[in-house]
């Protein structure tokens, strides 16, 4: 390393460029023996600091959304599933909705692809550079009463209503106590008053969301109201993947086809 590089060194140090340290002595060469413009070596040298910087972004990302399974949408088998438009997903897949403050709602029964798509859209915005959360409606209402139990439901809360998204998957599959369903409304009240986007799935229509928020029709009622204020309603329909690859046993899995 030479003198000047030993001069620049505690600067990018002190400024916390910790990749660009790292690799000043590599790029000052690349530079020396390239010719570069001075413009070049301080480009390339911030460019590389960028990268690692997103890329550790990336990595807690993902490791904060607490994710069941890396899934991704060209893993997506969308041959299974005509009445779905990939249009519509690409378009999902850039996160605008996220600026825009808008729901995604996925609607069908078990098995026809709602996780996959949900858990797919929330790995692209973590790689997109956004805090995403995930969690099951019965997963946040154990959470949510256990802290409530222990007087720091505020604390716990934040979990669900700070990140720029919201994974609530499997709204429907049991029927939440009274209790549980407040808490769940809270969550979702929140995020609406905040501007906070949330991917939902559940395997029941509308019209029988009663039944999830403890036969209340009210508290159903006002869920809904700030859910689908601003949001995209998907629909799924078909047979379960699973079903399909249970008769499928002992061949090959069907190629993925990219949506």
């Amino acid at each position: 390393m030479n003198l000047h590089e030993q001069q620049a060194l505690p600067g990018l140090q002190a400024l916390g460029l910790a990749t660009a340290a790292e690799h000043l002595e590599s790029v000052s060469q690349q530079a020396a023996a390239g010719n570069w413009s001075y413009r070049r070596f301080l480009g390339h040298l911030l460019e590389g600091e960028r990268t690692a910087r997103h890329h550790k972004t990336v990595t807690l990302n993902l490791q904060f959304a607490r994710f069941p399974a890396i899934k991704r949408l060209a893993q997506f088998d969308c041959a299974q599933q005509p009445s779905l438009d990939p249009r519509l997903v690409e378009e999902l897949a850039t996160g605008r909705y996220l600026a825009e403050a808008r729901n995604v709602v996925f609607l069908g029964p078990p098995g026809v692809g709602k996780t996959h798509l949900a858990i797919a859209l929330g790995v692209s915005c973590a790689e997109q550079g956004h805090r995403v959360y995930f969690t099951s409606v019965t997963e946040l209402a154990r959470r949510l009463g256990k802290a409530m139990a222990e007087n720091r439901l505020h604390r716990e809360m934040n979990n669900y209503t700070r990140p720029k998204l919201l994974i609530i998957d499997e709204a429907g599959y049991l029927k939440l106590e009274p209790a549980h369903a407040s808490l769940l409304f809270q969550v979702i009240a929140q995020r609406y008053q905040t501007g906070g986007s949330i991917i939902l799935t559940s395997n029941k229509p509308f019209d029988q969301w009663a039944e999830v928020f403890a036969g209340d029709p009210v508290m159903a009622s006002a869920v809904l109201d700030r859910l689908l204020h601003k949001a995209t309603v998907i629909t799924l329909k078909g047979d379960s993947y699973r079903m399909l690859e249970r008769k499928k046993a002992g061949g090959a899995p069907p190629l993925a086809r990219v949506c």
